[in-house]
């Protein structure tokens, strides 16, 4: 019968990447029993149980706008492209008005309290989205845009700012909650969820909007796909309430600065510290990559003889089976090879597979693998990166970083997901699938840069 993890005595603190946690002995690795080691410590898997529930919500969320966008407001024979790019940029502002701010204030206040209150908070604006709806359509507000839809651009605005709390938030809990010896084991699910999340989230995100609302249809309910987005947030927030997070006050900066100045602080943090800096670049690119290949992922189903456009969740989930494979290995054998070594690899394997993806266009079992295979190379930058970055940063100082982080990766996102369609448009899908080999193998440069400084 497993033991569940309580003691308080061997929470992560800031540790080089030439330590222990990178290069330990067979002993250590030996005495790490891995991913099943951190499902036995409650906070944890209550944490990640949060994170599960908190990020399916979030990709739907975007999902269930461009439904309620099609039900309310688009007209016969009007393109929807205009709506869903005001509800994009309502998401989209927040990241980058609000996510370095928000980590100054994780650094200050109790990151649990954070975690319900952004989820539960998330929750009870989703679940008044059908208030909103009920304000009279034909009654315009500012450019000649109707105030019910306004009022969905608002509530969009503030779930997304709330997010921006959330994420730093969660971060900086896994090295308060994970032993030293569980953290790359911890950080192979939480990132292995945000990237399949990020994958599968849009995939599955409409088919399960479609079977809440038949299934409030058979009880006489009309608001079944808010019910499910804003019950998954409710959800997250009273697991969360469970947990124990295991901050104390030294967890936690003592001295209120003016923001900005806590904002600089972070900048010159990861300025001095160029393991940090250079783990939260690749993570930038990897992020970037996996966001253009959401939306090219349509583009390629359409192409492959046998697939429809509407089947390419198939090529997503491909790439997700492969993530869960690369952490696995990460989990198992990653301690004994210097991360900086794994993100070269996982960085070459990336630009190979996308190179090889992009003469399988024609072939179905050809871009599967070559999916599979993105997604194992993937996991071997994400893991160790995510994992340097919560070694390295001290306690008081998590937040103001992962805020730094999440604004960065914030605006990565965002703009592939905006770019990737036109430039398949004009350049052709081969082309950019190329492009995003080019871009994976500058992160392999940047890795022998570290490379060479760390001695690694």
């Amino acid at each position: 019968m497993p033991v569940f993890e309580t003691d308080t005595e061997e929470k992560s603190e800031p540790v080089s990447a030439n330590s222990s946690l990178a290069n330990p002995s067979p002993t250590h690795h030996k005495a790490n029993n891995g991913i099943m080691s951190v499902l036995r410590n409650i906070s944890f898997l209550i944490l990640w149980l949060g994170q599960i529930f908190s990020q399916l919500a979030d990709k739907i969320y975007l999902v269930l706008m461009i439904a309620l966008i099609s039900a309310n407001f688009q007209t016969q024979g009007e393109s929807i492209s205009s709506w869903v790019s005001l509800i994009m940029i309502a998401f989209t502002i927040p990241a980058i008005l609000f996510g370095s701010l928000a980590g100054v204030y994780v650094d200050r206040w109790s990151k649990k309290s954070v975690l319900v209150v952004s989820n539960l908070g998330r929750g009870i604006l989703v679940l008044i989205l059908p208030f909103c709806l009920l304000i009279n359509k034909q009654e315009m507000g500012f450019f000649s845009l109707p105030w019910s839809f306004w009022l969905l651009l608002l509530v969009t605005f503030s779930v997304s700012t709330l997010t921006q709390f959330f994420a730093p938030a969660e971060q900086a809990t896994i090295p308060l909650i994970v032993r030293k010896k569980d953290l790359l084991a911890a950080n192979s699910l939480y990132t292995t969820t945000m990237m399949a999340m990020l994958i599968i989230g849009f995939a599955v995100g409409e088919p399960l909007l479609e079977i809440t609302y038949n299934w409030g249809e058979n009880f006489s309910f009309a608001y079944g796909k808010e019910l499910l987005v804003g019950g998954c947030y409710l959800l997250a927030g009273i697991v969360l309430m469970t947990m124990r997070s295991r901050e104390k006050d030294k967890d936690r900066q003592q001295q209120e600065n003016h923001p900005w100045e806590d904002i600089k602080d972070g900048l010159r943090y990861l300025q001095k510290n160029h393991r940090v800096r250079n783990a939260l670049f690749q993570l930038v690119i990897l992020f970037s990559i996996f966001a253009a290949l959401a939306v090219l992922a349509v583009r390629l189903a359409e192409t492959i003889p046998g697939m429809e456009a509407d089947q390419f969740g198939y090529l997503l989930a491909a790439t997700g089976i492969g993530i869960a494979i690369g952490a696995v290995f990460v989990t198992h054998q990653g301690k004994m090879i210097p991360h900086a070594r794994l993100s070269f690899w996982g960085s070459m394997g990336m630009g190979a597979a996308l190179s090889g993806l992009s003469v399988a266009t024609n072939n179905l079992i050809l871009a599967l693998l070559m999916t599979v295979i993105l997604g194992i190379f993937a996991a071997l930058v994400g893991v160790p990166m995510q994992t340097t970055i919560q070694a390295e940063t001290p306690s008081d100082m998590r937040g103001k970083v992962f805020g730094l982080q999440n604004n960065a990766v914030n605006i990565a996102l965002s703009l592939p997901l905006a770019l990737a369609g036109i430039a398949e448009t004009y350049f052709g899908l081969r082309i950019v699938l190329m492009i995003l080999a080019s871009l994976a193998v500058s992160g392999m440069a940047l890795t022998s840069l570290i490379t060479g400084k760390s001695g690694n």
